[in-house]
C-alpha cells in the first residue's frame, strides 16, 4: 500500500525513531511504501536546529535518525505532478490549509493514502468526504490486519 507522509509525521519520526511513528516508518517495508515531497528535505534542513533542541539528540544521533528515515521514504519531485492534480489538490485544501497542497497533489498522483498527525487537516479532509487520509492509530491498526 502506498502512503504519502506529511511534515509532522516525518518530524516526529526524526525526533524519536523508537516511537510508534518511528516504528511504522522504519519497520513497515512488508506493508507500506512511503512517499513525501522533495521539498520536505529542505524543510528538515531549515528546521534542523529546532529538531535538535526538541529531540535533545546529539547532532550525530539526529543525523542517524535522518539517515534511517530517508532510507524508508521515497521523495517525489513536485514538477512530476500534472497541473490538473495541483488544481484538484488546491480545491481540496482551500478551506483547510493551503500549505498542505503538496501532500494532496502527491497523494492523488500516487493514488495513495495520506498519513498525517495534523488533526485539523485530518478532520477537514474527512469532513469534505476525502477518504484517502489516515492518522497514526489507523495506520497501526491497518498494519496489524496486514500481518
Amino acid at each position: 500500500m502506498i502512503i504519502t507522509v506529511d511534515t509532522n509525521i516525518i518530524f516526529s519520526g526524526l525526533v524519536n525513531t523508537e516511537s510508534a511513528i518511528g516504528d511504522l516508518l522504519i519497520n513497515s517495508d512488508d506493508f507500506f511504501k512511503f512517499y513525501s515531497c522533495a521539498y520536505m528535505r529542505y524543510e528538515i534542513s531549515k528546521h534542523w536546529k529546532k529538531l535538535l533542541k526538541v529531540s535533545k539528540l546529539s547532532e550525530e544521533d539526529l543525523n542517524e535518525s535522518k539517515y534511517r528515515l530517508y532510507r524508508k521514504i521515497n521523495f517525489i519531485r513536485e514538477d512530476l505532478i500534472p497541473t490538473d492534480l495541483w488544481k484538484f489538490a488546491e480545491t481540496v485544501v482551500a478551506n483547510i490549509d493551503v500549505d498542505d497542497i503538496d501532500f494532496i497533489a502527491i497523494n492523488e498522483f500516487l493514488n495513495a493514502h495520506l498519513w498525517t498527525g495534523d488533526k485539523e487537516l485530518y478532520n477537514g479532509l474527512k469532513n469534505i468526504g476525502y477518504i484517502k487520509v489516515l492518522n497514526t492509530s489507523e495506520l497501526i491498526e491497518l498494519r496489524k490486519t496486514l500481518r
